[in-house]
């Protein structure tokens, strides 16, 4: 073995974690909208490399073996598949974060990233080709739960399906490809990729119907509690309470209402162009025996294509006193964003200023 690819074997594992962060750190810089040609062409351009790669390996890898040999190059491919990898992982942790709650999709977002950490672990050819053809398929069925929504301009159960089923043909092509790339090793290993691939699509749809997994392409914009809102050319007059800054780092709001005030709940959520779809306002009050309890369910429908979001506002008359907070989400359960707050009775008004909300 020439010199240079003993070094490169022997690092191996170092420019297997490089080639993932620099994907990883790569993408935290590019991306914007997820509805942008750019995005798309990129995150198609991960998915394409990373399946040319994966064949490209499998193929000399077998041609390699029935010739009782080694492929030189096995290691400079890896890296090249888990840059390829680790560049969708990264966009996927970056758009799944913005369209969810963490607090309601946290499961789903440290699946992402344990599925990250984890590639460094499996070592081995034959593990290296189950793992990587079983990543190959989660992160083509996550591409598909937001690309097919954004084509169809629908977000619904049957989109849902839609993109699962698009995702088993395409993986069904993908295996056919790599058998005739090199059928013993393939088939060698049909029955592990096989559990690989039904355990990952029967874990996501569990998320789906769970409502664990972030409703994307939709994203929050911004949340606001105001004491009133109103639409003026084209803007929306909020006037509320001035926030201290500790809110950033996790503080509970407090409101301030007098006996007889609304509240105003505001949202913007930014959707792909021509998609449309239904926002709800989840108002839900803390009852020290039941828990969160839902007291209003407020829907109103988007349009997408907005920059900063499609804007809307419910209204909350006569809250009581105690511990509130309003989910924005789907109609089908799965919450966008989450703003907790405390009402507090007083019988004179608070400081006020004055947002336009654009």
């Amino acid at each position: 073995m020439p010199p240079l690819f003993a070094k490169v074997r022997a690092y191996e594992r170092q420019l297997s974690a490089v080639a993932m962060v620099g994907g990883f750190v790569f993408d935290n810089f590019a991306f914007g909208r997820i509805d942008h040609p750019a995005t798309q062409a990129v995150l198609a351009g991960y998915l394409v490399f990373a399946a040319a790669s994966i064949a490209f390996l499998h193929y000399f890898e077998a041609r390699a073996e029935r010739r009782h040999g080694t492929f030189r190059w096995r290691t400079i491919v890896s890296a090249a598949t888990q840059f390829a990898l680790g560049g969708l992982w990264s966009a996927f942790l970056i758009f799944y974060t913005r369209s969810s709650a963490v607090v309601v999709s946290w499961p789903f977002l440290l699946v992402l990233a344990g599925i990250l950490l984890s590639n460094e672990f499996f070592r081995e050819y034959h593990s290296r080709l189950v793992f990587t053809v079983v990543l190959f398929f989660i992160a083509l069925f996550s591409y598909m739960t937001f690309v097919v929504p954004i084509l169809v301009g629908t977000m619904n159960e049957f989109t849902f399906l839609i993109s699962g089923a698009c995702t088993l043909l395409v993986f069904a092509l993908f295996l056919g490809l790599l058998s005739m790339l090199g059928r013993k090793r393939v088939w060698d290993d049909i029955g592990k990729v096989t559990i690989g691939a039904v355990a990952a699509f029967v874990i996501i749809n569990l998320f789906y119907f769970f409502d664990v997994l972030p409703p994307i392409p939709l994203a929050m914009a911004d949340v606001g509690l105001y004491h009133h809102i109103e639409r003026v050319n084209g803007s929306y007059k909020a006037t509320g309470e001035p926030l201290p800054w500790t809110i950033k780092f996790g503080q509970t709001r407090v409101i301030h209402l007098m006996p007889g005030e609304p509240l105003y709940a505001y949202s913007a959520v930014f959707a792909p162009i021509q998609l449309k779809t239904q926002i709800v306002h989840r108002w839900q009050y803390h009852d020290d025996k039941k828990g969160w309890v839902t007291v209003s369910t407020i829907a109103f429908p988007i349009t997408g294509g907005r920059d900063n979001g499609y804007r809307g506002f419910t209204i909350k008359s006569h809250p009581k006193a105690g511990a509130w907070r309003v989910d924005i989400g789907t109609v089908d359960g799965r919450v966008i964003g989450r703003v907790g707050f405390y009402v507090q009775s007083v019988s004179e008004a608070p400081p006020m200023t004055t947002t336009y909300l654009n």
